[in-house]
């Protein structure tokens, strides 16, 4: 065999891996998953404790045709709808809001392969909408490859209230410039007016913006940090647990407060009791672990995470008594 046609064979097994690589996400993927939740986590499209997972978004110019990792959460989701004969697409951009550092910032937002995998995408099918959150905390260096760069991102299903919540606070800034563009040029148009008439009509802006600012200022007060949207989840579910009512909506609140992972500033706590909540919906609220193919499976492996990384004793009970 001539080394032409080693190359050309090689080409084409590469090809055919990709296909079938792209294959899993054809159209048993609507059976091998009860919910866009149960595919984030048997994906483990996030790191094993809930919180954001590294992927490669620049494989640097020598791997230049190494495929993006950093599309995969957008990918498997995106087949995922579609298995189920929905119509997936981009509701919200991303502004990268818990990118807190201002460099790396700058890098992902040159990105363009970033950009096309991040935001709010909503699924629309013929009974029901799920909107799901891919968001960069992160950017770096790859561990194994100094000139791969990688993205930290944490992918979370979220419900409508929660989407425009958490991005439309990415909006107020356009808003303001508008709103600052105008006064200003509102300013300039009574300078040219007298002096009593421009007193006069002062003195109504006051009086008629004090109500507009009351609403600005609430509307602001209303967006909820992620340790604040995390907590308020956790407590809710932790309280209708404990009564026995909404059991359905409770390890829904269990599920989102452990996804967010453990997050700086946060009691520890929070996290790991969620993931606590979680199992114990996986076992014992069926409205609930019938969504997953393997509800046992997946407990285990919430209550391995909090008995490992945090030595948690009632995950080791919980664990023996599961097994």
């Amino acid at each position: 065999m001539n080394l032409k046609k080693f190359i050309f064979i090689g080409a084409l097994g590469l090809t055919l891996q990709g296909c079938n690589h792209l294959s899993g996400f054809g159209s048993d993927s609507k059976n091998n998953y009860a919910s866009a939740q149960a595919l984030i986590d048997q994906k483990n499209l996030n790191a094993a404790n809930g919180g954001a997972k590294e992927y490669v978004y620049d494989w640097g110019q020598q791997q230049s045709s190494n495929e993006i990792q950093a599309l995969y959460p957008r990918k498997y989701l995106g087949n995922y709808c579609h298995a189920k004969g929905g119509k997936f697409s981009l509701l919200y951009k991303s502004h990268l809001h818990l990118v807190k550092d201002q460099a790396q910032k700058k890098r992902l937002n040159a990105n363009s392969q970033v950009k096309q995998g991040v935001g709010a995408y909503q699924c629309v099918l013929a009974d029901e909408r799920w909107i799901v959150s891919i968001e960069p905390t992160a950017e770096g260096k790859l561990d194994s490859n100094a000139k791969a760069r990688t993205v930290s991102l944490q992918t979370r299903v979220l419900s409508a209230d929660e989407a425009k919540q958490f991005y439309k606070n990415g909006g107020f800034a356009a808003s303001e410039k508008k709103s600052t563009k105008t006064a200003t040029s509102a300013k300039s148009n009574k300078a040219e007016s007298s002096k009593d008439t421009d007193n006069k009509k002062e003195a109504e802006k006051k009086k008629d913006s004090k109500p507009a600012e009351g609403v600005q200022t609430a509307s602001a007060s209303a967006v909820e940090t992620p340790q604040q949207q995390q907590l308020k989840a956790y407590v809710a579910a932790r309280r209708d647990l404990s009564k026995g009512t909404n059991k359905l909506n409770a390890c829904n609140n269990a599920q989102r407060a452990y996804n967010f992972g453990k997050l700086t500033g946060t009691n520890a706590n929070v996290y790991t009791d969620s993931g606590m909540l979680v199992a114990r919906c996986l076992t014992s609220v069926p409205a609930y672990s019938s969504r997953f193919s393997n509800p046992k499976g997946q407990a285990n492996k919430i209550l391995q995470n909090l008995a490992s990384n945090y030595n948690h004793a009632g995950a080791k009970r919980m664990l023996k008594q599961v097994q």
